[in-house]
Protein backbone atom coordinates (compact mmCIF):
# COMPACT_ATOMS: atom_id res chain seq x y z
CA UNK A 1 0.00 0.00 0.00
CA UNK A 2 2.80 2.41 0.92
CA UNK A 3 4.50 1.67 -2.41
CA UNK A 4 1.32 2.57 -4.33
CA UNK A 5 0.96 5.80 -2.38
CA UNK A 6 4.58 6.78 -3.03
CA UNK A 7 4.26 6.06 -6.75
CA UNK A 8 1.10 8.16 -6.91
CA UNK A 9 2.77 11.10 -5.15
CA UNK A 10 5.86 10.87 -7.38
CA UNK A 11 3.65 11.00 -10.47
CA UNK A 12 2.05 14.20 -9.17
CA UNK A 13 5.46 15.74 -8.48
CA UNK A 14 6.79 14.87 -11.94
CA UNK A 15 3.76 16.37 -13.64
CA UNK A 16 4.18 19.41 -11.39
CA UNK A 17 7.58 20.09 -12.90
CA UNK A 18 6.10 20.01 -16.41
CA UNK A 19 2.60 21.47 -16.28
CA UNK A 20 1.58 25.00 -15.43
CA UNK A 21 0.80 25.91 -11.83
CA UNK A 22 -2.90 26.63 -12.36
CA UNK A 23 -3.53 23.54 -14.48
CA UNK A 24 -1.73 21.29 -12.02
CA UNK A 25 -3.58 22.58 -9.00
CA UNK A 26 -7.00 22.25 -10.65
CA UNK A 27 -6.21 18.83 -12.08
CA UNK A 28 -4.90 17.55 -8.77
CA UNK A 29 -7.89 18.85 -6.82
CA UNK A 30 -10.42 17.42 -9.27
CA UNK A 31 -8.54 14.15 -9.57
CA UNK A 32 -8.26 13.79 -5.82
CA UNK A 33 -11.96 14.51 -5.31
CA UNK A 34 -13.04 12.05 -7.98
CA UNK A 35 -10.67 9.34 -6.79
CA UNK A 36 -11.73 9.86 -3.19
CA UNK A 37 -15.42 9.84 -4.05
CA UNK A 38 -15.18 6.69 -6.11
CA UNK A 39 -13.19 4.85 -3.46
CA UNK A 40 -10.07 4.42 -5.61
CA UNK A 41 -8.02 6.03 -2.80
CA UNK A 42 -8.92 7.04 0.74
CA UNK A 43 -9.49 10.63 1.80
CA UNK A 44 -6.07 10.99 3.47
CA UNK A 45 -4.28 10.08 0.24
CA UNK A 46 -6.53 12.44 -1.74
CA UNK A 47 -5.67 15.28 0.68
CA UNK A 48 -1.98 14.42 0.40
CA UNK A 49 -2.11 14.70 -3.40
CA UNK A 50 -3.84 18.09 -3.20
CA UNK A 51 -1.34 19.47 -0.67
CA UNK A 52 1.59 18.20 -2.75
CA UNK A 53 0.23 19.76 -5.93
CA UNK A 54 -0.34 23.14 -4.29
CA UNK A 55 3.17 23.08 -2.82
CA UNK A 56 4.76 22.42 -6.23
CA UNK A 57 2.54 25.08 -7.80
CA UNK A 58 3.53 27.62 -5.15
CA UNK A 59 7.21 26.93 -5.83
CA UNK A 60 6.76 27.56 -9.55
CA UNK A 61 4.70 30.73 -9.46
CA UNK A 62 6.22 34.16 -10.18
CA UNK A 63 6.82 36.38 -7.18
CA UNK A 64 5.34 39.87 -7.59
CA UNK A 65 7.18 43.07 -6.56
CA UNK A 66 4.83 43.37 -3.59
CA UNK A 67 5.57 39.81 -2.49
CA UNK A 68 9.27 40.48 -2.99
CA UNK A 69 9.03 43.49 -0.67
CA UNK A 70 7.22 41.62 2.09
CA UNK A 71 9.57 38.64 1.83
CA UNK A 72 12.49 41.06 2.07
CA UNK A 73 10.93 42.81 5.03
CA UNK A 74 10.65 39.49 6.84
CA UNK A 75 14.32 38.76 6.14
CA UNK A 76 15.22 42.29 7.29
CA UNK A 77 13.28 41.73 10.51
CA UNK A 78 15.30 38.56 11.00
CA UNK A 79 18.55 40.51 10.59
CA UNK A 80 17.36 43.01 13.20
CA UNK A 81 16.96 40.23 15.75
CA UNK A 82 20.76 39.91 15.60
CA UNK A 83 21.84 43.50 14.99
CA UNK A 84 20.55 46.83 16.30
CA UNK A 85 19.85 49.77 14.03
CA UNK A 86 22.18 52.70 14.66
CA UNK A 87 20.66 56.17 14.63
CA UNK A 88 23.61 58.02 16.14
CA UNK A 89 24.12 60.09 12.99
CA UNK A 90 20.92 60.65 10.97
CA UNK A 91 22.83 62.82 8.50
CA UNK A 92 25.10 59.86 7.69
CA UNK A 93 22.09 57.61 7.06
CA UNK A 94 20.63 60.27 4.77
CA UNK A 95 23.98 60.57 2.98
CA UNK A 96 24.06 56.83 2.30
CA UNK A 97 20.51 56.96 0.96
CA UNK A 98 21.47 59.81 -1.37
CA UNK A 99 24.35 57.71 -2.70
CA UNK A 100 21.95 54.80 -3.20
CA UNK A 101 19.47 57.04 -5.04
CA UNK A 102 22.23 58.22 -7.39
CA UNK A 103 23.17 54.62 -8.13
CA UNK A 104 19.67 53.30 -8.85
CA UNK A 105 18.20 56.25 -10.75
CA UNK A 106 19.90 55.32 -14.04
CA UNK A 107 19.95 51.59 -13.36
CA UNK A 108 17.91 48.90 -15.14
CA UNK A 109 15.58 48.76 -12.14
CA UNK A 110 15.31 52.26 -10.68
CA UNK A 111 12.23 51.55 -8.60
CA UNK A 112 10.96 48.73 -6.42
CA UNK A 113 7.66 48.31 -4.58
CA UNK A 114 8.52 50.51 -1.59
CA UNK A 115 11.78 52.07 -2.77
CA UNK A 116 15.40 51.37 -1.88
CA UNK A 117 16.30 52.06 1.76
CA UNK A 118 19.72 52.07 3.41
CA UNK A 119 20.15 51.72 7.17
CA UNK A 120 23.15 51.37 9.48
CA UNK A 121 23.68 48.45 11.84
CA UNK A 122 25.29 49.16 15.21
CA UNK A 123 28.21 46.77 15.06
CA UNK A 124 31.92 46.98 14.30
CA UNK A 125 31.63 43.78 12.27
CA UNK A 126 32.56 44.46 8.64
CA UNK A 127 29.50 43.40 6.68
CA UNK A 128 26.57 44.47 4.53
CA UNK A 129 23.25 42.82 3.70
CA UNK A 130 20.69 43.19 0.93
CA UNK A 131 17.25 41.63 1.20
CA UNK A 132 14.65 41.39 -1.57
CA UNK A 133 12.53 44.45 -2.18
CA UNK A 134 15.17 47.13 -1.57
CA UNK A 135 16.35 46.76 2.03
CA UNK A 136 20.09 47.47 2.43
CA UNK A 137 22.07 47.35 5.67
CA UNK A 138 25.65 48.57 6.16
CA UNK A 139 27.45 47.99 9.43
CA UNK A 140 29.35 50.75 11.19
CA UNK A 141 32.41 48.58 10.72
CA UNK A 142 32.24 48.58 6.93
CA UNK A 143 31.50 52.32 6.85
CA UNK A 144 34.54 53.00 9.02
CA UNK A 145 36.66 50.82 6.74
CA UNK A 146 35.69 52.90 3.69
CA UNK A 147 38.14 55.60 2.64
CA UNK A 148 36.02 57.58 0.17
CA UNK A 149 32.50 58.19 -1.08
CA UNK A 150 33.28 56.09 -4.13
CA UNK A 151 34.14 53.15 -1.87
CA UNK A 152 30.87 53.56 0.03
CA UNK A 153 29.10 53.74 -3.32
CA UNK A 154 30.82 50.51 -4.38
CA UNK A 155 29.55 48.71 -1.27
CA UNK A 156 26.01 50.00 -1.81
CA UNK A 157 26.16 49.20 -5.53
CA UNK A 158 27.13 45.61 -4.73
CA UNK A 159 24.06 45.29 -2.49
CA UNK A 160 21.82 46.99 -5.06
CA UNK A 161 23.11 44.48 -7.61
CA UNK A 162 21.96 41.58 -5.41
CA UNK A 163 18.49 43.13 -5.31
CA UNK A 164 18.29 43.92 -9.02
CA UNK A 165 19.60 40.49 -9.98
CA UNK A 166 16.99 39.02 -7.62
CA UNK A 167 19.53 36.77 -5.91
CA UNK A 168 17.53 36.68 -2.70
CA UNK A 169 14.32 35.76 -4.51
CA UNK A 170 16.10 33.03 -6.44
CA UNK A 171 17.39 31.58 -3.19
CA UNK A 172 13.94 31.76 -1.62
CA UNK A 173 12.31 30.28 -4.69
CA UNK A 174 14.77 27.38 -4.58
CA UNK A 175 13.91 26.87 -0.94
CA UNK A 176 10.21 26.92 -1.79
CA UNK A 177 10.83 24.11 -4.26
CA UNK A 178 12.68 22.26 -1.52
CA UNK A 179 9.73 22.89 0.77
CA UNK A 180 7.39 21.54 -1.89
CA UNK A 181 9.39 18.33 -2.06
CA UNK A 182 9.47 18.16 1.73
CA UNK A 183 5.72 18.56 2.08
CA UNK A 184 5.15 16.08 -0.73
CA UNK A 185 7.17 13.46 1.07
CA UNK A 186 5.57 14.31 4.41
CA UNK A 187 2.10 14.23 2.92
CA UNK A 188 2.76 10.79 1.48
CA UNK A 189 3.99 9.56 4.86
CA UNK A 190 0.99 11.12 6.55
CA UNK A 191 -1.40 9.45 4.16
CA UNK A 192 0.20 6.13 4.92
CA UNK A 193 0.02 6.69 8.69
CA UNK A 194 -3.32 8.50 8.86
CA UNK A 195 -1.83 11.81 10.08
CA UNK A 196 -4.04 14.85 9.54
CA UNK A 197 -2.89 17.04 6.62
CA UNK A 198 -3.31 20.20 8.72
CA UNK A 199 -0.78 18.79 11.18
CA UNK A 200 1.62 18.14 8.33
CA UNK A 201 1.23 21.70 7.05
CA UNK A 202 1.88 23.11 10.54
CA UNK A 203 5.09 21.10 10.85
CA UNK A 204 6.11 22.25 7.37
CA UNK A 205 5.46 25.94 8.09
CA UNK A 206 7.66 25.79 11.17
CA UNK A 207 10.69 25.29 8.90
CA UNK A 208 10.23 28.67 7.18
CA UNK A 209 12.00 30.62 9.93
CA UNK A 210 14.95 28.25 9.79
CA UNK A 211 15.21 28.67 6.02
CA UNK A 212 15.27 32.47 6.29
CA UNK A 213 17.97 32.21 8.95
CA UNK A 214 19.99 29.88 6.74
CA UNK A 215 19.74 32.35 3.86
CA UNK A 216 21.12 35.19 5.98
CA UNK A 217 23.86 33.15 7.64
CA UNK A 218 25.13 31.32 4.56
CA UNK A 219 25.02 34.24 2.15
CA UNK A 220 24.78 34.00 -1.61
CA UNK A 221 26.74 31.60 -3.81
CA UNK A 222 30.21 32.50 -5.01
CA UNK A 223 28.91 32.84 -8.57
CA UNK A 224 26.21 35.27 -7.40
CA UNK A 225 28.74 37.34 -5.43
CA UNK A 226 31.00 37.67 -8.47
CA UNK A 227 27.99 38.51 -10.65
CA UNK A 228 27.00 41.21 -8.15
CA UNK A 229 30.52 42.68 -8.31
CA UNK A 230 30.38 42.82 -12.12
CA UNK A 231 26.95 44.45 -12.04
CA UNK A 232 28.04 46.85 -9.29
CA UNK A 233 30.82 48.24 -11.47
CA UNK A 234 28.31 48.92 -14.26
CA UNK A 235 26.01 50.64 -11.74
CA UNK A 236 28.91 52.76 -10.45
CA UNK A 237 29.90 53.81 -13.96
CA UNK A 238 26.31 54.71 -14.77
CA UNK A 239 26.15 56.97 -11.71
CA UNK A 240 29.48 58.68 -12.44
CA UNK A 241 31.42 56.88 -9.71
CA UNK A 242 34.76 55.25 -10.38
CA UNK A 243 34.17 51.49 -10.93
CA UNK A 244 37.68 50.75 -9.69
CA UNK A 245 36.49 51.88 -6.24
CA UNK A 246 35.15 48.36 -5.82
CA UNK A 247 38.68 47.00 -6.21
CA UNK A 248 39.88 49.55 -3.64
CA UNK A 249 37.20 48.33 -1.20
CA UNK A 250 38.21 44.72 -1.75
CA UNK A 251 41.84 45.58 -1.05
CA UNK A 252 40.78 47.28 2.19
CA UNK A 253 38.71 44.24 3.15
CA UNK A 254 41.65 41.95 2.46
CA UNK A 255 43.59 43.67 5.24
CA UNK A 256 40.84 43.81 7.86
CA UNK A 257 38.35 40.98 7.43
CA UNK A 258 38.52 37.60 9.14
CA UNK A 259 37.50 34.30 7.59
CA UNK A 260 34.72 33.40 10.04
CA UNK A 261 33.03 36.79 10.52
CA UNK A 262 31.17 39.31 8.42
CA UNK A 263 32.10 39.34 4.75
CA UNK A 264 34.60 36.55 5.37
CA UNK A 265 31.82 34.17 6.36
CA UNK A 266 29.41 34.90 3.52
CA UNK A 267 31.55 36.06 0.59
CA UNK A 268 34.35 34.68 -1.61
CA UNK A 269 37.84 35.81 -0.61
CA UNK A 270 38.81 39.38 -1.60
CA UNK A 271 41.59 37.91 -3.79
CA UNK A 272 39.04 35.99 -5.87
CA UNK A 273 36.83 39.03 -6.18
CA UNK A 274 39.71 41.34 -7.08
CA UNK A 275 40.76 39.02 -9.92
CA UNK A 276 37.19 39.01 -11.23
CA UNK A 277 36.83 42.81 -10.87
CA UNK A 278 40.13 43.57 -12.59
CA UNK A 279 38.93 41.64 -15.63
CA UNK A 280 35.68 43.63 -15.69
CA UNK A 281 36.78 47.16 -14.82
CA UNK A 282 38.48 47.63 -18.19
CA UNK A 283 35.02 47.54 -19.80
CA UNK A 284 34.22 50.92 -18.22
CA UNK A 285 35.79 54.22 -19.17
CA UNK A 286 34.89 56.75 -16.49
CA UNK A 287 36.85 59.90 -15.63
CA UNK A 288 37.96 59.77 -12.01
CA UNK A 289 36.26 62.66 -10.21
CA UNK A 290 36.43 61.19 -6.72
CA UNK A 291 38.51 64.13 -5.46
CA UNK A 292 35.48 66.40 -5.87
CA UNK A 293 33.65 64.29 -3.29
CA UNK A 294 36.37 64.26 -0.65
CA UNK A 295 35.00 67.12 1.45
CA UNK A 296 31.45 65.75 1.31
CA UNK A 297 32.63 62.31 2.45
CA UNK A 298 34.72 63.75 5.30
CA UNK A 299 31.81 65.87 6.53
CA UNK A 300 29.32 62.98 6.45
CA UNK A 301 31.53 60.37 8.12
CA UNK A 302 33.39 62.33 10.78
Amino acid sequence: MKTKISILIIIVVCFGMILSCQFLTKAADVGAQVAGATGLIDSNVADAISVSARAIGSAAEEITPEQEYYIGRAVAANILTTYRLWNGNPALTQYLNHICAAIVINSPRPDVFNGYRVAILDTNEINAFATPGGHIFLTRGIINASKSEDQLAAIIAHEVAHIQLMHGIRAIRNNRITQAIMITGTAAAGAATGMDVNQLTTVFNETVGEIVQTLVQNGYSQAQELEADTTAMALLAGAGYNPSALIDVLRELRTVQTANAGFGRTHPTPAQRITNAERTVRNHNVTDQSATRTTRFATATR
